[in-house]
């Protein structure tokens, strides 16, 4: 088992009003310098789809986040781990998550993108006291629903 620090900062804008938080970028998001960066991963395919813009290129997805006022990080900040699974990350540090709320006060909302990361985030970080709400996971592994089930509640959730 190796330690990884994760190799990304968060993508957030001064008018962003709802953080999303997973875990912990995939094996592919560190290859690809990216969030959800595996190509089966529904992240991308489903915000495009709530906010019908299209998000295929990175500086897409940047321009999606900031239109659609949302902020992108994870819980974890190091950790050890096998593969991509949540299921395997041990020793973990958490994100410095209270001083991206200092930085930026218009984040009104913070939504999981798993289970992993709600958890993870309600041990760490309790105390805040802003409205939460677990998204159907976009990861390839979670296929208990279909991506159109998985848009409804995306749609139901981010767009109130």
């Amino acid at each position: 088992m190796s330690i990884f620090f994760h190799p990304l900062s968060p993508i957030v804008f001064e008018e962003s009003d709802t953080l999303i938080l997973g875990s912990f970028p995939s094996i592919k998001s560190f290859e690809q310098e990216f969030y959800y960066a595996h190509p089966k991963n529904q992240f991308w395919p489903l915000l495009s789809a709530v906010y019908d813009k299209k998000a295929v290129a990175k500086d897409e997805k940047i321009e999606l986040l900031e239109y659609a006022k949302i902020a992108l990080w994870d819980v974890i900040a190091s950790c050890e781990r096998q593969n991509s699974s949540d299921t395997n990350l041990k020793n973990i540090s958490p994100n410095n998550i209270e001083e991206l709320f200092v930085k930026y006060p218009n984040i009104k909302r913070i939504l999981f993108t798993g289970r992993t990361a709600q958890k993870l985030y309600s041990v760490y970080f309790a105390h805040i006291s802003l409205p939460v709400a677990l998204l159907p996971s976009p990861s390839p592994a979670y296929a208990a629903m279909s991506f159109d089930d998985k848009l409804f509640v995306w749609q139901r959730i981010l767009r109130g």
